[in-house]
């Protein structure tokens, strides 16, 4: 299974989509709606446009087709398929199977059938019912096995996509270092490897074990344990990229790190530019950014404080990705600080600080102090805000394009590590070669006098760090305290 690339964003003419959405029992309308809008801009990100949805009510999306046979048909008129799923692809059923399909077709007569038609999707506006053979590809909002992706194929006669698919797919285009690359592959394969298609019939590649005797690998299994191996290669290069990330981090350790963490596209970039000065990637797509970025915030404080930005999650996030991506998670467990960011003009935004406390929570970082970010207040009337702000009192309220919300939100966290720093004087005397410098580096100077022995600095900062300053000063003179 390869992935098309030949529909870009850059290219003229979009390939045209259209989205699958299976409303499970328990599951409301308005949540699929929801995930279809977000499935939606993951496929505009992917350059498809999309230009007609489907929905069905279903006891189970486990079914060979995930809809049924009159949503099928339905589908093929988007496609110009048959809406039938071709001989080759049909399996002989057991007794119990084909029971189970039976009581599965005579539930969806039951149920009514559910569709969002175009007056109701606020993506696309009418559409003429001779334009329904559109769509070049199906995109269904589920992780389908791979029989159920080979059988849509057939009765749509065009390519399909899950939700999964699509995930992988955007991180493979926006992967940029080679740390990244290499966590994309490995969750590309994984997802990949299940899916691969037989081809030339099965037959046999080779002639066997010893003495001929047995059938040798098919061009399946030759196939899939290539990939096996291209995985454990992969997983070995990113284990040594791995020790060097380890590395810069332990270097950091006596610095103070804050990771802005969140749902994809809530204004992480944005921030982390407008706090950092730093030209990193800002862009209205989702997931833009998949590299872990770490700046010193500016005006540089002291003690030096370093803000990193991190992959952004989704709901439906596959477990692969998020095992994958590991390491820049570990940015997160690490920190000294979470700045969760929503967008706060999003109206799922809850949801969505939801799936990122459970991600986060996935990679032990449940422990870690925290500060609510509610983004993207220039989107929001004076009383939403101050509604939100009544529903989530310890948060702040900030708009990246106000540079008096980026101020207070700087003091705001130099004060928060500065609650557990201490003030005291320190008496350097002028024999004592480069203390004022590492003090200037790593504390903050309140302030400063001379007398003809030496220099007293006002300090601030935590009780570790000077206890390692007073071991540097010379014993004779004595450190003077206030």
């Amino acid at each position: 299974m390869s992935f098309d690339h030949s529909n870009s964003s850059n290219s003229d003419k979009k390939e045209a989509a259209v989205l699958v959405g299976i409303q499970l029992p328990g599951v409301s309308f308005q949540e699929v709606e929801s995930s279809l809008q977000e499935l939606t801009r993951l496929v505009n990100t992917l350059g498809y446009s999309v230009v007609g949805r489907v929905i069905q009510k279903r006891s189970s999306d486990k079914s060979a087709t995930v809809l049924g046979e009159g949503k099928l048909t339905e589908l093929a008129e988007w496609t110009g398929g048959t809406g039938k799923i071709a001989k080759s692809f049909v399996k002989k059923k057991s007794k119990a199977a084909l029971k189970w399909q039976d009581n599965e077709e005579n539930a969806e007569d039951e149920n009514a059938d559910v569709e969002i038609t175009e007056e109701e999707s606020s993506e696309s506006g009418n559409v003429a019912e001779e334009n329904k053979k559109s769509a070049q590809i199906v995109i269904v909002d589920t992780e389908m096995s791979p029989s159920q992706l080979r059988n849509l194929e057939s009765a749509s006669g065009v390519k399909v996509l899950d939700r999964t698919g699509v995930i992988i797919e955007i991180f493979s285009r926006h992967a940029r270092t080679r740390a990244a690359r290499l966590q994309v592959e490995i969750a590309r394969l994984t997802y990949v490897a299940p899916r691969l298609r037989e081809t030339g019939g099965g037959e046999d590649r080779g002639g066997g074990g010893v003495g001929g005797k047995g059938a040798g690998e098919t061009s399946l299994e030759l196939d899939k344990r290539k990939i096996r191996d291209r995985i454990k290669e992969l997983k070995t290069e990113l284990a040594s990229i791995g020790n060097e990330h380890q590395q810069r981090r332990a270097r950091r350790e006596q610095e103070i790190s804050v990771a802005l963490v969140g749902y994809t596209n809530a204004g992480k970039s944005s921030l982390m530019r407008a706090m950092t000065g730093s030209e990193v990637l800002v862009a209205d797509k989702l997931f833009a950014t998949l590299d872990t970025t770490v700046r010193p915030i500016y005006p540089e404080t002291r003690p030096k404080i370093l803000l990193s930005d991190t992959v952004g999650f989704i709901k439906k996030l596959p477990h692969d990705l998020v095992a994958s991506f590991k390491s820049t998670l570990d940015e997160a467990l690490n920190a000294s600080l979470l700045l969760f960011v929503v967008d706060s003009s999003d109206p799922s935004f809850r949801s969505q600080l939801q799936v990122t406390q459970e991600v986060l929570s996935e990679v032990g970082a449940t422990e870690v102090p925290r500060l609510l970010i509610l983004n993207k207040r220039d989107n929001l009337t004076a009383e939403q805000v101050a509604e939100l702000l009544k529903e989530f009192p310890e948060a702040i309220s900030l708009s990246t394009r106000n540079s008096d919300d980026v101020k207070m939100l700087r003091d705001k966290i130099l004060s928060y590590f500065e609650s557990d720093m201490l003030d005291e004087d320190i008496f350097i005397p002028y024999t004592a070669k480069g203390i004022i410098g590492d003090i200037r580096a790593k504390m903050r100077v309140l302030s400063e006098s001379y007398d003809e022995k030496g220099v007293t600095l006002k300090v601030r900062a935590n009780q570790e760090k000077i206890e390692q300053i007073k071991k540097k000063i010379p014993v004779t003179p004595v450190s003077r305290r206030s």
